[in-house]
């Protein structure tokens, strides 16, 4: 695959400002391609860029196609290959001025450049070898990490471990599928290279390492996308109330109105380095109302998509009417049961009536939402349930759908061999189930892809990137 399939052009070089859109206090446009230097030495006056090492920063002057000063810059230049896309790459350092920015980058564009396609530059340097495919989604996914475990994990699998991992079963199934094609060959000479129990053995060591990194899926997109609570109760139990006082925001509208709450609203916030993505829903009670009973249906469903479940009970009425349909949309998650409003009421009455009604070991905490009595106690409660693991720039989790889905397509494949295995079938259908696995697994790091998946991929990027 080369640069041309790609980008469907041939040689041309690409510019664009890879710094976020809006005013700072600099913008940086990076130019890419075989002409990259020389296109912008025509706008440019200070240093001979010819006469620049790669990895030098130099300080002079942008001009416009008129000659005249657009702004001073700062220059840094880097040579091909060693470079983020394996071609020649400049950078220029300007002022944040949205008027320079744009400027800029016409100015370019009238030397010879091209503007950049969403993702390009990382595209580039897939084309290049410089990453692969996971490597280049990585990319975008440090970019957009909002917690520090999601940024350690994109960071991980930008590094490449994940793609050491993904080649070290790669090169076991290739080992497999030797032996096996090997007793094909010498079949008829009734040559034995492995003993059958020992490949099996093989076999079952690569579906376990394929099923670990499936499962570790469960927990990335958790990690990516934020862990999902639901804070739901019945009408008027403060569950606006606690939104709001785990946001630290006036996000919610509270009032003393039963039924206020007729949708769900989501936020989020990093609570122990991890993103948690609050879900406050309808008050759960028995209405005829058609456009509540909406809401409570919707709550029904924030409920089963919840990792955590935060079950808000009002004090001062203890009314537990609700418990039992509650409780059993809550049947395998993990369950805080928060008694709220102890402002009003200290003696914790529903305590007794909770008590032969929550699973046991369920954990419960009092609080005041109003007056953010013990929220301390409730967030480090939820930290402690989420329960994800410990992750550095060196840990291997899957957070993409597009890798999960493959995984479990390659775990699908080496499953059947080993049924074959223990079945005595043949070496060639046998084959044909490695090679499947194997392709499944190319997909991820793109050592087989399409153009469709390519463009998918990319078009998800930031232009600039």
């Amino acid at each position: 695959m080369n640069i041309t399939e790609l980008t469907g052009l041939t040689g041309d070089t690409i510019c664009a400002v890879s710094t976020p859109p809006g005013r700072g206090g600099i913008a940086v446009i990076r130019v890419s391609g075989p002409q990259a230097c020389e296109l912008v030495q025509r706008r440019w006056q200070g240093k001979a860029l010819a006469d620049m090492p790669s990895h030098t920063v130099h300080l002079g002057e942008l001009i416009d196609s008129d000659g005249q000063v657009l702004d001073q810059a700062v220059l840094t230049v880097y040579r091909a290959p060693r470079s983020f896309t394996g071609e020649d790459v400049v950078e220029l350092a300007c002022h944040g001025s949205t008027w320079i920015q744009q400027q800029a980058v016409q100015t370019l564009i009238d030397a010879g450049c091209r503007h950049a396609s969403a993702g390009e530059f990382t595209r580039r340097a897939f084309a290049n070898g410089r990453l692969d495919l996971s490597q280049a989604e990585a990319v975008a996914d440090v970019i957009e990490a909002q917690s520090r475990a999601a940024h350690h994990v994109a960071m991980s699998q930008m590094r490449g471990h994940y793609s050491d991992q993904l080649n070290a079963l790669r090169d076991k199934l290739l080992h497999f599928t030797a032996l096996i094609e090997l007793e094909l060959d010498f079949s008829e000479e009734d040559v034995t290279f492995a003993d059958r129990s020992q490949v099996t053995a093989l076999a079952r060591e690569i579906h376990a390492l394929i099923s670990r990194l499936a499962e570790s899926y469960r927990d990335g997109n958790a990690i990516k996308d934020g862990i999902p609570v639901a804070i739901v109760g019945q009408t008027n139990a403060g569950k606006s109330t606690l939104l709001n006082a785990l946001l630290g925001d006036d996000r919610a509208l509270v009032s003393n109105i039963h039924g206020t709450t007729r949708d769900t609203i989501e936020d989020t916030v990093i609570m122990g380095g991890m993103l948690m993505r609050f879900i406050d829903t309808a008050g759960i009670r028995q209405s005829s109302d058609t456009v509540e009973q909406m809401g409570i249906e919707r709550s029904w469903q924030a409920i089963d998509k919840a990792s955590i479940i935060l079950w808000v009970i009002d004090v001062t009425s203890a009314d537990t009417s609700m418990a039992h349909d509650i409780l059993g949309r809550c049947d395998g998650k993990a369950l805080i049961a928060v008694l709220n409003k102890t402002d009003l009421d200290d003696d914790f009455a529903a305590r007794s009536e909770l008590n032969h009604l929550l699973p046991q070991g369920t954990p419960v905490v009092a609080i005041s939402a109003k007056h953010d009595s013990d929220i301390e106690a409730l967030r480090n409660l939820i930290v402690s349930t989420a329960s994800l693991p410990d992750v550095d720039s060196d840990t291997v989790i899957v957070t993409n759908a597009r890798h999960y889905q493959a995984l479990t397509r390659a775990r699908d494949a080496i499953a059947r061999a080993i049924d074959g295995l223990n079945s005595g079938l043949s070496g060639d259908l046998l084959d044909q189930d490695i090679r499947e696995c194997l392709h499944w697994l190319g997909e991820i790091t793109g050592t087989i892809t399409t153009d469709n998946i390519l463009a998918e991929i990319f078009s998800h990027f930031c232009i600039g990137k």
